[in-house]
């Protein structure tokens, strides 16, 4: 016997996730259950958070984290980048305040779960936001960051990092971050246990 799928609206998800104990992700009529955070997925994300919050006060970028709703009209989904920038004034989905369209630069701090996806379906969907400009995958297991940089109209270029020793230069918000700080207290000896 058949479990017949159930697929819900936009509306339908929003109004459940207003509701809900935990975050899910809402991917074209299906809602998927966010897998749950690490110690060194929150420490690498809190790394990038604080320093880009530093670094761009008193500029036109504003970082967010986690906790707010992106809405990519063109593949009809909604998901929650773990960093975020916008420049400017966010543009929000229908006048909500908690759900924006426009990041121009997005940091995924990458799981054993979510890695190949947040690789592939999810930065092609990402591309497809005019603003977006970098992005920036990070692996919370090993010393591992992959940046694109969008290039043109169509080109990224891609650069990975494996050194501690080296810095990453985010061109799209000219701004420079060692390695070291990105994993600042983070204890790869932990991956082990971790999702």
């Amino acid at each position: 016997m058949q479990t017949q799928q159930h697929y819900y609206t936009p509306e339908e998800y929003l109004a459940q996730e207003e509701v809900a104990a935990f975050r899910s992700e809402y991917r074209d009529g299906e809602i998927v259950p966010m897998t749950g955070g690490s110690i060194n997925h929150n420490q690498i994300a809190g790394n990038v958070y604080a320093f880009l919050k530093f670094m761009l006060r008193q500029t036109d970028f504003k970082p967010y984290i986690g906790d707010l709703r992106l809405w990519i009209p063109r593949y009809r989904q909604y998901t929650y980048p773990d960093v975020f920038l916008i420049q400017g004034q966010p543009i929000f989905q229908d006048q909500r305040t908690d759900v924006i369209l426009n990041p121009c630069f997005i940091v995924e701090v990458l799981s054993k779960s979510t890695k190949d996806r947040d690789r592939t379906d999810k930065f092609r969907y990402y591309r497809s936001i005019p603003e977006f400009q970098e992005y920036i995958l990070i692996n919370q297991y090993e010393i591992e960051i992959e940046q694109y940089l969008k290039s043109d109209r169509d080109s990224w270029l891609f650069r990975a990092y494996e050194s501690d020793t080296e810095k990453i230069f985010f061109a799209s918000i000219n701004v420079e971050m060692t390695i070291a700080e990105i994993y600042e207290n983070v204890n790869f000896n932990l991956a082990d246990t971790q999702g």
